[in-house]
C-alpha cells in the first residue's frame, strides 16, 4: 500500500512533509492571536486620542484593552476540544477551510470596532472561535501521516503558531505605519481567509492502515499495562485536578506575558530614559527572541516530560517562571533583565503546551485521549483570563505592569506545592476501579 499512495503526485514518503510546510503556513496564520500586544499600542491610541486620525476619545483602561485578547484566547480554548470528533467525520479540509473563514471573517469585523468591547466581540469572539476549529487540523493531518515521526511532525507544524508573533507583528507595524490600524485588520484578514483556506483544501489523510515503506509499528510491550481513563473516570481522581490547577498556572504566566509584551516592554522603556519611538521598534523586535523561546519550549520541555516526569518538568517551569518574575519586578528600568524575563515566560508557556499533553496520556491513557486532552486544555483558556485581568489591575491599580510579577511568582510557588502532592500518577486503586468498570461495560 506504501508504494500506492501519492501526496500531491509525488510518493507519500516525500509528499507528506509537503503537508507539513502547508501546516506551519495555517498554524502561522492561526498564532496571529499572539501578536495581540503589538496591536493593543496604536489600537489603544486611536480609542483614546481624539485627535489622531479617526480617534474616538474614549477613557479606555488597562484591564478593558486587555478584554479582546483574553476573549479570543478563552474562545480558542473553549472552542478547540468541540471540534475533534468533526475533524475525524468531515475531514481536516472541510473543517480547516470553515476555520479559515471564519478567522479571516473576525480580522475584517475587528476594524469596524469602536472600543474595546466591541473589538472583544468582533475579533475576541469571532476570531477567536475560528483559530479554536482549525487548530487541530494541520496537527491531527501531520499526526496521522507520521506515525513514525509524530512528534518531530507535529512539532514542527506548531513551530509556525509560536514563530507568527513575530512575522505578523512585523507586517502589522509595517501596514500600521503606512495604512493605519484598521486597514491593517482589513488586510490581515482578508489574508489569512485566504490562506488558510487555499492551503487547507490540501490537508488530507492517509488511507486507513497507512505505514511508511519500510516501517513497522512498535510491538507492544505486553508486561506494561496503563489503565485508560474516560473523562468520567479521570476527573474524578486528585491527578486531574493537580495538573489542571499547575496547567493553569503555567499558562496563565505565559499568555500574561504574550499579552502585555509590548506595552509592558514600552512601560520599561519608558522608565529607562527610551523615547517611544525608539522604545516601540525595540519592542517589536524583540518579539523574535520571545518567539523562538516560545516555538522551542514545545520540544524541550516535551523532552523533559519524558526524561524527568511530568511533576519535575513543571516544577522546573515554575522555578523558571519565579527567576523571570523577580528579574522583571526588581529591574523596572532595565530592558535587558526585560528581555531574559520575558524570553523565559515565552519559553514557559511554549513548556506547558508539551507538558499538559504528555502528562495527560502518560496518566490517563490514549483510549480517550482527544476527550481528557480536551477538558484538560480548559486551564489554557482560565489562565488567560485570570492572567491578563491580573496584569490589568495591575497597571490600572498599581501603576504599572512590573507590579504584577510578584504576585505570578506566590502562584509559581503555589505550583510547586500542587505539583509535588498531586501530580503523580493515579493510585492504584483508581487504576483498578477503571479496570473493573471497563469490565462490567455491556458489549454494544
Amino acid at each position: 500500500m506504501a508504494d500506492d499512495v501519492k501526496v500531491l503526485g509525488m510518493p507519500a514518503e516525500s509528499g507528506r512533509w509537503i503537508l507539513v510546510i502547508i501546516g506551519t503556513i495555517i498554524e502561522l496564520c492561526l498564532g496571529a492571536v499572539y501578536a495581540y500586544s503589538i496591536l493593543s499600542v496604536p489600537l489603544k491610541k486611536i480609542f483614546t486620542d481624539p485627535t489622531s486620525a479617526g480617534g474616538f476619545g474614549l477613557t479606555v483602561s488597562a484591564i478593558e484593552m486587555q478584554l479582546p485578547y483574553i476573549v479570543s484566547l478563552a474562545m480558542f480554548a473553549l472552542t478547540m476540544p468541540l471540534v475533534g470528533k468533526y475533524i475525524e467525520s468531515l475531514g481536516p479540509k472541510k473543517v480547516g477551510m470553515i476555520g479559515g473563514i471564519i478567522v479571516g471573517l473576525g480580522w475584517i469585523l475587528a476594524s469596524f470596532a469602536t472600543s474595546p468591547t466591541s473589538l472583544a466581540l468582533l475579533y475576541g469572539f469571532v476570531a477567536g472561535a475560528g483559530v479554536g476549529i482549525a487548530y487541530g487540523c494541520p496537527i491531527t493531518t501531520s499526526a496521522r501521516w507520521f506515525p513514525d515521526k509524530r512528534g518531530l511532525a507535529v512539532g514542527l507544524t506548531l513551530l509556525g503558531f509560536g514563530f507568527s508573533a513575530f512575522i505578523t507583528g512585523k507586517i502589522a507595524d509595517m501596514l500600521t505605519a503606512n495604512f493605519g490600524i484598521f486597514n491593517t485588520f482589513r488586510f490581515l484578514g482578508i489574508g489569512f481567509l485566504a490562506l488558510i483556506v487555499v492551503f487547507s483544501m490540501f490537508l488530507v489523510f492517509p488511507p486507513a492502515g497507512w505505514c511508511p515503506r519500510g516501517w513497522n509499528p512498535p510491538a507492544a510491550v505486553a508486561s506494561i499495562k496503563k489503565a485508560d481513563f474516560t473523562r468520567e473516570e479521570m476527573v474524578k481522581t486528585k491527578t486531574f485536578f493537580g495538573l489542571w490547577i499547575c496547567y493553569t498556572i503555567g499558562a496563565l504566566a505565559g499568555l500574561m506575558a504574550i499579552g502585555v509584551a509590548k506595552p509592558a516592554g514600552m512601560e520599561v522603556a519608558g522608565n529607562a530614559g527610551i523615547n517611544e519611538l525608539a522604545a516601540g521598534v525595540l519592542m517589536t523586535n524583540l518579539i523574535l527572541p520571545f518567539a523562538i523561546c516560545n516555538a522551542g519550549g514545545r520540544p524541550l520541555f516535551g523532552t523533559l516530560t519524558d526524561k524527568l516526569t511530568p511533576p519535575r518538568a513543571a516544577i522546573l517551569s515554575y522555578v523558571l517562571i519565579i527567576i523571570a518574575s523577580l528579574l522583571v519586578y526588581l529591574n523596572p528600568a532595565s530592558v535587558n533583565m526585560y528581555a531574559i524575563a520575558f524570553s523565559l515566560l515565552w519559553l514557559c508557556l511554549g513548556g506547558w503546551l508539551a507538558i499538559a499533553p504528555a502528562a495527560t496520556a502518560s496518566y490517563f491513557g490514549t483510549k480517550d485521549y482527544a476527550r481528557n486532552y480536551g477538558l484538560v486544555f480548559t486551564a489554557y483558556g482560565v489562565g488567560a483570563i485570570i492572567g491578563n485581568l491580573m496584569a490589568g489591575a495591575a497597571k490600572d491599580l498599581l501603576g504599572g505592569y512590573v507590579n504584577v510579577f510578584p504576585y505570578v511568582a506566590v502562584l509559581s510557588v503555589f505550583g510547586i506545592v500542587v505539583a509535588f502532592i498531586l501530580l503523580r500518577p493515579p493510585t492504584p486503586a483508581a487504576a483498578k476501579a477503571v479496570s473493573v468498570s471497563e469490565t462490567k461495560k455491556p458489549s454494544i
